[in-house]
């Protein structure tokens, strides 16, 4: 099961340098692929600060 999750997260990863590696589509003045990573890159941040607030007020409670 481990190796699944592996392989189904490296599929999107190789699959966006490969097809979406363009650069006419512009979006926000940033070529699509910048775009892409940069705002993974903010979701995870945002996603990482939110389990770590979720996981604080988790130990308050113990």
């Amino acid at each position: 099961m481990k190796k699944l999750i592996i392989l189904l997260s490296l599929i999107p990863a190789i699959g966006s340098l490969t097809v979406m590696n363009r650069l006419e589509p512009y979006i926000l003045g940033l070529p699509f692929i910048v775009f892409w990573s940069a705002s993974w890159l903010i979701i995870t941040s945002i996603c990482l600060y939110i389990s770590c607030i979720l996981q604080e007020k988790q130990e308050e409670n113990k």
